[in-house]
């Protein structure tokens, strides 16, 4: 996977609705994105299955081995896409795993935004360029970027 995006959407897996109604607006925009429910390649390789409930589907990973090649499949595929992405979008709520990619994101000096609400104050929240009220408000955003 050597190829570049412009934006790397980081969310967690029980948020999959929120996070596939965000693909459609980069989808409707003509932006590259990678993301991690739209990658098929690093599920099939794990063993996983997209199609299921995003309940069984985290209860399935969530169970695996830290040291199991299915959860290192994933890490590598997303790490990767990270890497390749000038942005990133933290859609929340979203787990640690998410919010580590963000600090990834902003320590390898990428522009770093957030989508929807959060429930308290944490002033590392400070790394965001903009936090979008709204799937409007980003899709705005996006109009101007593009």
């Amino acid at each position: 996977m050597n190829k570049k995006y412009e934006f790397f959407i980081a969310g967690r897996t029980r948020n999959k609705e929120k996070i596939l109604d965000i693909c459609t607006i980069f989808d409707r925009m003509n932006i590259s994105y990678y993301c991690f429910l739209k990658n098929e390649q690093s599920h099939v390789e794990a063993g996983l299955d997209l199609n299921e409930s995003p309940e069984e589907l985290m209860k399935k990973f969530e169970n695996m081995s830290l040291e199991s090649d299915a959860v290192k499949t994933i890490f590598n595929h997303d790490m990767e896409g990270l890497k390749m992405s000038e942005n990133i979008l933290l859609v929340l709520p979203a787990g640690k795993s998410a919010h580590i990619e963000a600090g990834v994101a902003y320590g390898l000096g990428k522009k770093c935004y957030a989508i929807g609400e959060y429930d308290v104050t944490d002033s590392l929240y400070l790394i965001f360029n903009k936090i979008f009220a709204d799937n409007d408000e980003l899709a705005e955003f996006l109009q101007l970027y593009n």
